[in-house]
């Protein structure tokens, strides 16, 4: 496993808050720096039967500063989660996922949340209490996206035509160690989606993560800042943080994450066991609210909109020039390619892009192991049955008649294939850990 500590950056986790807030005040507005907007217009509320009504109006969520968190933020802003009775919603921005991870596990009870928008693998690794001060049981009930991640490079690479093939780093990076100079891939957390695509990305190029180059976690809003002083070679994180950086031109995109898997899974909606199991018609609320808000953000006619919301200093405080183009699959990558295709653009719907398959979930407890960052021996397949409710998916969708060609027949998706050619077969998941050329030694 990644030593963490191999070189004093701009942050550090305790101080993530203050820091974050310190250097997006310094980050530099590319259009008018007119964020907020006109007032919101909001769906109107249900008739709800008392027997039928939430157990309590009230959820705290945390989210990060990334476009992928926009369904909660929609949800609460378009009036979603009051529609069901949740009318108490708060949706609350944390600093880092650490935060997110520290909030949770104290609860809303204990002066933190309840649940978050969130790294997929976060809930697992909660729930085994490898991250935690103990074991935080965690219920998973949504995908809130696929694709919308990106890998940028400093610009001091621009001129080896790296992309969705990193080998030409591999050199360069040799040629920089034996100079002494100390390397860093950024990512957003340990274990997480944005640490597994960059060591994917690494490892497929022949670079040993943790030997060729230290990876280490920046919290997302921090990416730019730090490539601006050149504390890093390369970063995976999501948008906004890839296009601020093209457009402050500090660097380029290497590749958009749905090349190295096209609809890949990202973050989720997850929340405590206990207040699910404590609160089940609250939950469905939250849940239907969620998904109606996910229906809303991909519907082209509404992404202005969305990027208009979000981009507000309440919530990402990020210039809305920053947000809109890949939002819609307009992909500038910094170093003259350009890309307009909707199809590698973040889904937070269509595509079953908000189902929860459990084939998904496997595939990152796989990669966890292969990183070493769970035991070898882990029950994954039980995991994913304790932790992901794919079942409060499908009811909930029933609920809000979602049409049955929406509602997936399986908690698999079948063989995946990665931009390499290599293929995860979720029925058989060490095969594919077997072949892999590079990963932590036993």
């Amino acid at each position: 496993m990644a030593n963490f500590s191999r070189r004093r950056f701009l942050f550090t986790t305790g101080a993530a808050a203050a820091t974050t807030l310190w250097l997006n005040s310094c980050a530099s507005r590319t259009d008018s720096g007119d964020t907020t907007t006109s007032e919101v217009e909001t769906v109107a509320p249900l008739d709800i039967a008392p027997e039928d009504a939430p157990e309590l109006t009230t959820a705290k969520l945390g989210f990060i500063a990334l476009t992928d968190s926009a369904p909660l933020i929609i949800a609460k802003e378009k009036g979603f989660f009051a529609k069901y009775g949740m009318t108490d919603v708060e949706v609350i921005k944390q600093a880092s996922w650490p935060v997110t991870r520290d909030n949770i596990e104290l609860g809303s009870g204990g002066g933190g949340i309840d649940g978050a928008h969130i790294l997929t693998p976060m809930p697992y690794l909660m729930t085994m209490g490898t991250i935690t001060q103990q074991p935080v049981p965690m219920y998973l009930l949504a995908r809130l996206n696929v694709n919308g991640q990106a890998i940028s490079v400093s610009k001091e690479y621009i001129d080896l035509n790296v992309t969705v093939d990193s080998s030409p780093l591999k050199a360069a990076f040799a040629q920089a160690k034996a100079s002494n100079k100390e390397l860093q891939a950024a990512m957003t957390f340990p274990g997480g989606t944005h640490d597994l695509w960059m060591r994917y990305w690494l490892a497929a190029g022949g670079i040993v993560p943790d030997t060729d180059i230290s990876v280490i976690p920046v919290p997302p809003p921090q990416m730019v800042a730090n490539m601006r002083i050149s504390a890093m070679e390369t970063f995976c994180v999501g948008e906004p943080w890839n296009e601020q950086l093209v457009n402050q031109d500090l660097g380029f995109t290497a590749l958009v994450t749905s090349e190295l898997w096209q609809d890949h899974p990202e973050k989720a909606l997850s929340l405590r066991a206990d207040w699910v199991d404590e609160n089940p018609k609250a939950t469905m609320a939250l849940l239907k609210a969620t998904l109606e808000a996910q229906k809303w953000c991909d519907q082209p006619e509404n992404t202005e909109e969305m990027c208009r919301i979000v981009s507000q200093d309440k919530w990402f405080q990020v210039p809305f020039d920053d947000i809109i183009d890949r939002s819609q699959g307009k992909i500038d990558y910094g170093n003259g390619r350009t890309v307009d295709d909707r199809n590698v653009a973040m889904k937070f719907w269509n595509d079953f892009a908000s189902y929860p398959f459990k084939s998904h979930d496997l595939w990152f407890l796989t990669e966890n192991i292969r990183w070493g960052y769970i035991p070898a021996n882990t029950d994954t397949k039980a995991l994913v049955e304790q932790v992901n409710r794919s079942d409060l998916w499908i009811e909930a969708a029933k609920a809000i008649d979602v049409p049955e060609a929406e509602i997936p027949t399986s908690d698999s998706r079948g063989v995946e294939t990665f931009f390499d050619g290599v293929e995860f077969d979720p029925e058989n998941p060490q095969a594919y850990l077997d072949a892999l050329k590079i990963k932590t030694p036993k």
